[in-house]
């Protein structure tokens, strides 16, 4: 899906195509966003930023996305979007765009503000999977690379099962923050035939290892994702077990 096989996760409000840029050096892919994509979400992230939490909130989420997309048209770099939405025709528009730019979408079942969850954003589409996979299924229909980032740890969920539902519904990828539950990435890794990027405190040779060794395709790297020692440091770990 993509090499290196580092890929840098993203930063609410921070995340978009000059950052990318700035870790093209060292990664494969860079998610950018999340970007709130319908009214409903758009509203939740405006209250975000009223306790200082950075948001994106363009005049039109769906312009901004491909404006920032061609803006990495000629980065070495598999680019991506991170979405946040409680209705599908916002999510069937955004991944025709990510179609057009061969970006991979992403969807946001990871965030667990009180905001988006009250809405049915982030996590709560974990306990929801007739909804995540009916999301899934409307983007790769338009021709997107699809894929999910999730979390474990979350009540009332069984990862694998959702990873499943993932595969089924025509997903290509998930995007696993582990929490402080690594093993459960083998599970995932085990249970389909997904591109399985891990994520949580990578930060060096011996978190990257960890994730890899259970299983994992790739890994990705957080709030670090523009400290270049950090990311020389997971590039050259991730180099070396592919290679050997």
């Amino acid at each position: 899906m993509f090499t290196p096989r580092l890929a840098l996760a993203s930063l609410s409000g921070r995340a978009d195509a000059d950052w990318a840029a700035r870790g093209a050096e060292f990664a494969g892919a860079a998610f950018l966003g999340g970007i709130a994509l319908d009214e409903a979400s758009r509203e939740a992230a405006r209250t975000l930023t009223e306790r200082d939490r950075e948001e994106f909130l363009p005049d039109d989420p769906h312009t901004f996305v491909e404006r920032e997309l061609r803006a990495l048209s000629d980065v070495p770099i598999q680019p991506g979007w991170n979405v946040r939405t409680t209705s599908i025709e916002p999510l069937r528009e955004v991944a025709a765009i990510c179609a057009r730019h061969d970006a991979l979408l992403e969807i946001n079942a990871h965030c667990r503000q009180e905001e988006l969850c009250a809405i049915g954003c982030g996590e709560t589409l974990l306990a929801d999977t007739d909804r995540l996979s009916e999301y899934v299924t409307a983007a790769a229909d338009v021709g997107a690379t699809v894929g999910v980032k999730v979390r474990t740890e979350v009540e009332g969920v069984t990862l694998v099962e959702t990873a499943r539902a993932i595969e089924t519904a025509g997903g290509s990828f998930v995007h696993v923050d582990a929490m402080d539950s690594e093993p459960m990435v083998g599970r995932v890794a085990a249970a389909t035939d997904l591109f399985v990027i891990a994520n949580n405190e990578v930060r060096d040779r011996s978190s990257a290892h960890e994730y890899l060794e259970y299983g994992a395709d790739a890994v990705s790297v957080g709030r670090p994702s523009d400290d270049p020692a950090v990311l020389r440091r997971v590039r050259s770990a991730t180099d070396e077990w592919f290679d050997r």
